[in-house]
């Protein structure tokens, strides 16, 4: 069987071209506490319409593109065959990567020191994954998903 990575660079190319963006995928370079599959967008021969275009406002069309990947690629396929797949481009992934996880301390910190539980809105179901997942190991703070999209909420509190 083919390696998700190849599945996924092959799906995001196709993807491009369909749309007709002249650009081509690489693999890799994710960050060392990522447990997922980087496709990154090569930006050189874009225009600044069509990064706009790609990324959208507030990361929205590449937030889209991201979960039209990690569903379609992973359809019909054994839990244990599933992969997770991150889109990348111009570095916007990495610097909201940074951003999530300054804001999951910074949260967690506030909770440890005033003892109440903090709402954390407008965020993306990948983008609450994400902070689950920086503070999953944390020994006094939790996190839990509440309410239905688009108005779910994710609430970090003291276990």
């Amino acid at each position: 069987m083919e390696q998700p990575v190849e599945r996924g660079k092959q799906w995001l190319e196709k993807l491009l071209a369909l749309m007709a963006i002249p650009a081509t995928v690489s693999t890799g370079n994710e960050p060392a506490d990522s447990d997922s599959c980087w496709l990154t967008i090569d930006e050189t021969n874009l225009t600044p319409k069509q990064l706009e275009l790609l990324i959208g406002e507030q990361g929205e069309s590449i937030d889209a593109i991201q979960y039209l990947a990690n569903t379609l690629l992973n359809i019909n396929l054994a839990p244990e065959l599933q992969s997770s797949y991150t889109v990348e481009i111009s570095g916007y992934r990495v610097k909201r990567h940074q951003e999530l996880f300054d804001l999951a301390q910074k949260v967690a910190q506030q909770v440890r020191e005033t003892g109440k539980e903090v709402e954390m809105t407008a965020l993306s179901a990948a983008e609450r994954r994400q902070i689950h997942t920086f503070l999953k190991d944390s020994t006094d703070i939790e996190t839990e998903s509440r309410g239905q999209e688009p108005d779910r909420r994710l609430v970090v509190r003291l276990r």
